[in-house]
């Protein structure tokens, strides 16, 4: 019974890194792309932005058929189809001759993350133990924490001292070493693809892509998503404009370090308490941080902002997820992820473009504050949301 609950396996801790990998050059690349597209190619500030942007897109279009892929397909094979095309993208940047050529490959990046990322995400729902789905995905879901932290200094680092194909080439020996370890993850019978068997009571449709019991906490994790999208896209700028580039050069490492310290406790409060014993201190802690960031006038204010927005949002995006797959057949639980991951890609990829205007208009303090707003109502749609679909919402 123990070998059963066992969590920290070699394959757990395998596709963990490898999911790192992927991020990791996702989030090098993505601070990177617009200043590259600017400087090689003189693009304009909408294209530049266009070409950073493009990629979301692709990974978009790559999330929706890919849950229903690996129910018929199985998730390990997916996960070599994906990390081989990321490969593939990663090198020929080396290529690019052109602005199109390059939103090109910037595309076909996307589509190869799209699909990795959805089987990574499958196959550790597939092998935690039921009873530890809640901590295991915490564990898991901290590869993309770290690389939401990581990768962005790295890539402003390495693009201020080296030239950009040195940075495509980090980028590239990263994916090669992911792809290397993947070879060490075993085969499974549950990560194999289930025969998909006519019935005329199987979804139809757009249920053939989308998992419905997904959908209430998916709806949560897209606001969440645009809230924290204001942050990763302008807080460089409200920083420069506060006079605190300094402190918000380490604003990401204090949020990766406020989610390492209390993510042992999130994971296993959400196994044995419920979603909602998470979920809403993790709202409310992150409408806070929103709103401390908004008055911030002191590098040790902003920091401390960033601590508690990991606490808030960090957190809650762990859940989110594992509240997803609650109720969910093992063979939809690919579909299941997708769904998830294309609620939150909405809110990171569409939510700087709702959110510029407003900073336009009236600034990045005013932009926080309707931020924090923005995560009330989430937290107020929640509540309504569990009171009246509480088995989407909660463990069984």
């Amino acid at each position: 019974m123990e070998g059963k609950q066992n969590l920290w396996t070699k394959d757990f801790i395998f596709i963990s890194i490898i999911n790192f990998f992927l991020m990791l050059v996702m989030y090098m690349l993505m601070v990177t792309m617009a200043p590259y597209a600017v400087d090689e190619y003189g693009a304009s500030a909408s294209m530049a932005g266009l070409v950073s942007g493009i990629f979301i897109i692709g990974t978009l279009l790559a999330r929706l058929g890919t849950g229903r892929v690996i129910e018929s397909v199985g998730s390990r094979k997916i996960l070599l189809i994906g990390m081989m095309l990321s490969v593939i993208a990663v090198g020929l940047y080396f290529t690019a001759t052109n602005l199109v050529l390059l939103m090109i490959i910037r595309f076909i990046h996307g589509m190869g993350l799209g699909i990795a990322s959805t089987a990574t995400g499958t196959m550790i729902a597939q092998i935690i133990p039921p009873m530890r789905r809640g901590e295991g995905i915490g564990y898991f879901s901290m590869s993309t924490v770290l690389a939401t932290a990581i990768g962005p200094f790295f890539g402003i680092y390495l693009s201020q001292h080296v030239e950009f194909k040195w940075l495509f080439a980090f980028a590239l020996g990263l994916g090669i070493i992911g792809l290397f370890m993947f070879f060490f993850v075993e085969r499974r019978p549950e990560e194999e693809g289930h025969e998909v068997v006519e019935d005329e009571n199987a979804p139809k449709g757009i249920a053939n892509y989308i998992e419905k019991r997904a959908i209430p906490i998916g709806i949560i994790t897209l606001l969440a998503g645009v809230g924290y999208s204001g942050v990763l896209s302008f807080l460089s700028f409200f920083a420069k404009e506060a006079n605190l580039v300094n402190a918000a050069s380490f604003f990401f490492l204090v949020y990766a370090l406020a989610i390492l310290v209390s993510r042992p406790f999130s994971g296993k409060l959400l196994d044995r308490k419920g979603g909602t014993f998470v979920v809403l201190p993790s709202l409310v802690l992150f409408a806070v941080g929103l709103f401390v960031l908004s008055g911030t006038t002191s590098g040790i204010v902003l920091l401390i902002a960033g601590a508690i927005i990991g606490l808030g949002f960090g957190n809650f995006q762990s859940c989110a997820q594992a509240i997803a797959l609650i109720g969910v057949p093992i063979k939809r639980i690919g579909i299941a992820t997708s769904t998830f991951y294309i609620f939150l890609d909405f809110g990171f990829g569409f939510g700087p473009y709702f959110l510029g205007g407003i900073a336009t208009s009236y600034g990045y303090r005013d932009l926080y504050l309707v931020l924090a707003g923005l995560i009330v109502v989430a937290l107020v749609l929640y509540l309504l949301i569990a009171r009246k679909k509480r088995p989407a919402l909660q463990p069984e």
